[in-house]
């Protein structure tokens, strides 16, 4: 059975977009054309954008990678709202884009190491023996163990 290189004629396919129907967003104040039905990250694409975001970690720069949702690469800020997945996000007409590159968070400052004389004064804290380890001699989960 041979199939047709057009099952459905493309004028009758439901998923194309309408041609007539163009959209505008705008990407770090640069307006880009778009088509009704494109995602925010399709728009880009299209207009030739790789990537709009750096990696925290070594800098690298990302954009859609997945595609569907679930690596959260092609994260931006949407009319105000951070972290929009533009991959999922439908472009509307107007659109205001703005790319995130936000650094790693810093770890916590560790405490100031106290004096000798402060430490003295207060009663050193003492944390509760650990509970034997599951694998131990008497572990039920060993061969042998008391338990067995």
């Amino acid at each position: 059975m041979t199939v047709p290189p057009f099952p459905v004629p493309p004028s009758q396919d439901p998923i194309r977009p309408d041609p007539g129907t163009s959209i505008r967003i705008s990407v770090d104040e640069t307006e880009y054309p778009g088509r009704a039905g494109q995602t925010i990250a399709g728009v880009m694409l299209a207009a030739g954008l790789l990537s709009w975001r750096y990696s925290s970690g070594s800098g690298a720069p990302r954009g859609a990678f997945c595609g569907i949702g679930v690596c959260f690469d092609c994260l931006a800020t949407v009319n105000g709202q951070r972290d929009v997945r533009t991959c999922q996000r439908r472009a509307v007409d107007g659109d205001v884009v703005v790319t995130q590159h936000d650094p790693l968070p810093r770890p916590p400052r560790a405490p100031a190491p106290e004096s000798a004389a402060e430490s003295a004064s207060e009663p050193a804290h003492r944390s509760a023996p650990e509970p034997p380890h599951p694998s131990g001699p008497d572990s039920p989960l060993r061969e042998g163990g008391s338990g067995a």
